[in-house]
């Protein structure tokens, strides 16, 4: 048995769906679009061969015998040429998916050759969408995404020309998503394939410069309302510290000294008179305030004398 060998499917009609695969080679892999056809190249010319099957698993899909199909169990949606030795199958489905096999006889009905062929059938790509987001540095990231298709594969343009290492941040240029320096600009183009399609989406970029200045204009704007919020909570709460010493400083308390003499002891039989020595009286002056009414409360030194 030979190597295998992996063939790249050549896409032929491609709004309809059909695919052309190479399976003369032990090992091939084809591709056919899902709801699509496929064409087979299984031998060069049937009508040279004394009988070959063709099977998938252990179950006969087709059998040839002198250039004569004897059985074709999809005959209802396929079409085969003996004298091309191809086999082309419409509305393909995921059933049909799977390792082939084809038997080749000898006019003594032993198998003189037998070849492997598998058969993947994969959705379309039927749509590319791109977005984009600028982030806080100035850079962008542009996401590419795709309607339907199996396995799909992502490549990037700019300006009809592959992305550099110098216009990418991160990401490499066949990934789904991609982050372009500051000032970076032109037509960028996300292509999206699979082995039975491609479709491709547009953007026209531009830099994220307007929004860092607007982004920046705000933030300012911000900034000098909280400033100008934090100087009127300071000045009204001033205000009214200043308010309140004052109505606290309007009465001024002079405590009395006072002090009892204990006069000298009388003879027996004597009352003593009482006698009152009046103390000083200290009154504190303030300058009044226009307008504002002040009573001076001062207590007086009193000695009391026996």
């Amino acid at each position: 048995m030979n190597a295998v060998f992996v063939l790249l499917v050549m896409l032929v009609g491609v709004p309809h769906g059909e695919t052309l695969c190479d399976g003369r080679k032990d090992g091939a892999v084809c591709y056919g679009a899902l709801g699509g056809t496929v064409v087979l190249q299984l031998v060069d010319d049937a009508s040279e061969i004394p009988r070959y099957e063709w099977r998938k698993e252990t179950t006969n899909i087709l059998v040839v015998r002198k250039s004569v199909v004897i059985r074709n169990n999809i005959d209802e949606r396929s079409v085969f040429t003996p004298s091309t030795g191809t086999l082309m199958i419409n509305n393909l489905n995921r059933k049909d998916s799977g390792i082939y096999t084809l038997m080749l006889f000898d006019k003594d009905q032993k198998v003189s050759e037998q070849r492997t062929l598998n058969l993947s059938i994969q959705a379309r790509v039927t749509s590319v969408q791109l977005t984009s987001e600028c982030l806080s540095e100035g850079e962008k990231r542009i996401s590419c995404s795709a309607g339907g298709g199996d396995s799909p594969q992502f490549s990037w343009t700019l300006d009809g020309r592959r992305l550099t290492e110098v216009e990418l941040v991160s990401g490499a240029d066949e990934t789904n998503s991609v982050t372009l320096k500051l000032h970076v600009s032109g037509q960028l183009v996300c292509w999206v394939h699979n082995n039975v399609s491609n479709a491709s989406g547009t953007m026209e970029l531009d830099t994220c410069g307007d929004y860092l200045s607007i982004l920046a204009g705000v933030l300012a704007t911000l900034v000098i309302l909280i400033v100008v919020a934090l100087l009127i909570i300071y000045f009204l709460k001033k205000k009214q510290h200043n308010k309140t010493k004052e109505e606290d400083d309007g009465h001024e308390l002079t405590y009395a000294d006072v002090r009892i003499v204990q006069q000298q002891r009388r003879p027996v039989g004597h009352r003593p008179e009482p006698e009152v020595e009046y103390g000083q009286v200290k009154f504190s002056e303030r300058p009044r305030q226009p307008g504002a009414r002040t009573d001076d409360c001062v207590y007086s030194e009193v000695r009391k004398a026996r």
